[in-house]
């Protein structure tokens, strides 16, 4: 591969130095690429350029979507203790007050019980009572009748019955 050039005193000939015909087709290829291939060149990079700039864009967007929803679902979390908290808080509250009315109602069956029990204590009682009043009027009877038979003649017997019927006719 040679190339043809030009001198002044000897005419046109033929160069075969590789070293030299390679410099001046490296120089004439890179001056047709820049001529030629520089709308496309500039036309891919820039391309590229835009290709790796939405990229970054979209990646840039994701992350703050991202942020956004670790944000909303950290807010979430802490509605959601604050809500669990409520939640025991009502039901520690709430087992105070059943805790409470049973007492309340353990207290008012107690009350209950004992009133029912001085009532039938008392009712018993009376009864006691009464039973022992009555064997009293039975003994005092049976007492004053084995007494009337053994000291009553028939003279005062007599005289009993008189008055008796005395006091029933005055009337």
């Amino acid at each position: 591969m040679g190339t043809f050039y030009y001198l002044a005193n000897e005419g046109f000939g033929l160069n075969l130095d590789i070293l030299d015909t390679n410099l001046v087709n490296l120089a004439i290829l890179v001056g047709l690429l820049l001529f030629y291939g520089r709308k496309f060149l500039t036309q891919l990079l820039t391309d590229r350029r835009n290709k790796i700039e939405a990229e970054i864009k979209q990646a840039e967007q994701r992350a703050q979507e991202a942020a956004a929803a670790l944000a909303e679902a950290q807010q979430k979390l802490a509605q959601a203790q604050t809500e669990a908290e409520k939640i025991h808080q009502n039901a520690l509250s709430r087992a105070q007050e059943v805790k409470e009315s049973i007492l309340a109602q353990g207290r008012e069956e107690v009350a209950r019980l004992q009133a029912t029990a001085s009532k039938e204590l008392s009712t018993e009682t009376d009864k006691v009572i009464a039973q022992i009043k009555a064997q009293i009027v039975s003994l005092a009877l049976a007492k004053a009748e084995s007494e009337l038979k053994t000291n009553l003649d028939s003279s005062v017997q007599e005289k009993l019955t008189e008055r008796s019927i005395a006091q029933l006719g005055g009337r």
